[in-house]
């Protein structure tokens, strides 16, 4: 443990702390007493409201009482106002921490013990505060939040509406690719106005559409059962999906607006391959731009986010690993951006596809699953190190990683597995030069 850690461990120790047990209309508070030994310590326990101007008078009596450290679990929303009441004041430090850190024994588990066990714990340095962004980073994280929201609503709509069309035997979704694209929009429209015509309807098709196979497909697909019921749902639907269209849109002008001041590391983190606005700036949101100041290591980051595998060994038995269920908004981003970076050649694409052969080949659905999972992992610890060095990122190539196969250990390779196809037999390799690389007269 460096000595640094050990010092500031030592000093809490010491020093008065407080322990937050929130809940949405209560919180309990207890203040650990120093005393001449660390086993003398006395603990007090409070009650408040969660008032705002209660909570700030209480941060106010901490800092009367002595109290320099601040510990509490994170308990979703209702932890906010706790925290920036407290913040208000010249507290050493307010940590919010995650509540699996600080489970309690099943039958020991009471408000007052929740509370006075977060307190020592604190105290003797076994617990860690996670990362709480500035009130102007808080900003942009709502919006990035709301606007994946909004698009997962969008998402829902359009799932409906092919639900509508499936239901009335319109197959469009079963030919066109999109049943949210210009043309596919007009022949619900056209559908909706009274048209039955299969014929009629496919010629509204525009682009590749309009190829002969394709025009005589959407002939068919569009003839159905559409009665007046189902050009109502598709009304609705095409509406609503309309309004999520207009409000994307409205919060895309917002976030960037809010996320102006940070342009530089934005531009840093879009020479990221998959990285695009939305997901730059969705980072700021979870992560912020300067994750190094707050994530000793990229390592340390990838756990906080639950991209990198857990570790479940015992009895020198390594079993399943999976990642956690943290990270739930920059998680999926970080998995869309990896989706955009393997369709590039490139460094990703070729450690994407060595990571599918090693998982199982690509007809294993599974195999590349856990290896975009693992492209996304990379994708997290390149944008930690571009934002810490603040130099943009620089493609190696696609013949990254066979760059860096000495030609001994490539050749070591290929006889393994030409022993694997013929097993028992024995591989001699002889390595006849070109005529080029002969000496003259030889």
């Amino acid at each position: 443990m460096p000595l640094q850690e050990v010092a500031r461990r030592m000093k809490v120790l010491y020093e008065r702390v407080a322990g937050i047990d929130v809940h949405k209309d209560m919180i309990k508070v207890a203040i650990r007493s120093p005393g001449d030994k660390p086993w003398t310590r006395k603990t007090e326990i409070f009650e408040f409201r969660t008032f705002y101007g209660v909570l700030q008078q209480m941060a106010r009596e901490l800092r009367k009482r002595g109290v320099t450290h601040v510990v509490m679990e994170a308990s979703g929303v209702y932890t906010e106002p706790v925290y920036y009441a407290l913040a208000e004041q010249d507290f050493t430090e307010v940590a919010v921490i995650n509540p699996a850190h600080a489970k309690a024994l099943r039958g020991h588990k009471t408000d007052a013990k929740d509370c006075a066990r977060l307190a020592e714990l604190f105290e003797c340095g076994l617990l860690r505060g996670s990362y709480i962004p500035v009130p102007e980073l808080k900003e942009v994280r709502d919006l990035t939040r709301y606007r994946i929201k909004t698009v997962q609503a969008r998402t829902s709509e359009i799932q409906r509406l092919g639900k509508a069309l499936e239901s009335a035997g319109i197959k469009l979704g079963s030919v066109a690719s999109s049943i949210t694209g210009t043309a596919s929009t007009a022949m619900i429209e056209a559908l909706i106005d009274g048209e039955r015509r299969g014929g009629v309807l496919a010629d509204l098709a525009i682009g590749r559409m309009r190829t002969a196979g394709k025009l005589a497909d959407l002939s068919m697909a569009l003839a159905g059962r559409f009665t007046d019921h189902h050009a109502l749902l598709c009304r609705l639907h095409l509406d609503r999906i309309a309004v999520f269209d207009d409000a994307a849109g409205g919060l895309d002008k917002r976030i960037a607006g809010k996320a102006a001041r940070w342009q530089r590391e934005q531009g840093l983190l879009t020479s990221v391959p998959g990285f695009g606005d939305v997901v730059a700036q969705a980072w700021l949101g979870e992560i912020g731009p300067a994750p190094h100041r707050h994530f000793a290591s990229c390592e340390k980051l990838a756990s906080w986010v639950t991209l990198c595998p857990g570790n479940n060994i015992s009895a020198r038995k390594r079993k399943h690993g999976r990642t956690g269920d943290a990270g739930t908004y920059i998680k999926p981003m970080l998995v869309q951006a990896a989706w955009a970076a393997i369709r590039v050649r490139g460094r990703l694409q070729a450690r994407y596809n060595r990571l599918v052969r090693r998982f199982g080949g690509d007809k294993n659905p599974g195999a590349k699953k856990k290896a975009i999972t693992a492209i996304a992992h990379t994708l997290l610890k390149i944008a930690y190190q571009v934002l810490k060095s603040g130099v943009p990122y620089q493609e190696p190539g696609a013949d990254f990683y066979t760059r860096r196969e000495s030609p001994e250990h490539k050749q070591a390779w290929l006889e393994r597995q030409l022993q694997k196809l013929h097993p028992g037999c024995t591989v001699t390799i002889t390595i006849t030069p070109p005529e080029a690389a002969l000496p003259p007269g030889a």
